[in-house]
């Protein structure tokens, strides 16, 4: 799983994302994404496994794995 998600790349919400990704929210805090918020692609422990945007200020990136995760699923894995 978490191969799939490889990635360091950090996003800048703007109108496209917000219009995409902000029915649900922040997967990690349930809050609204905003215009100019930093958001990252992160590994959690969601039902479907899939990678989602949350706040970059809710995500631990691991160099060991050059990935970021939900901040809840990786001190549960730690």
């Amino acid at each position: 799983m978490v191969d799939e998600f490889k990635t360091n790349t950090k996003y800048i919400v703007n109108l496209e994302m917000l219009n995409t990704h902000n029915a649900k929210g922040c997967e990690s805090c349930n809050r609204k994404f905003n215009l100019g918020d930093t958001v990252v692609l992160a590994v959690g422990g969601w039902a479907d496994n899939c990678a989602k945007l949350i706040h970059e200020s809710h995500a631990v990136f691991d160099k060991k794995t050059n990935a970021y995760y939900d901040r809840t699923f990786y001190n549960a894995m730690h």
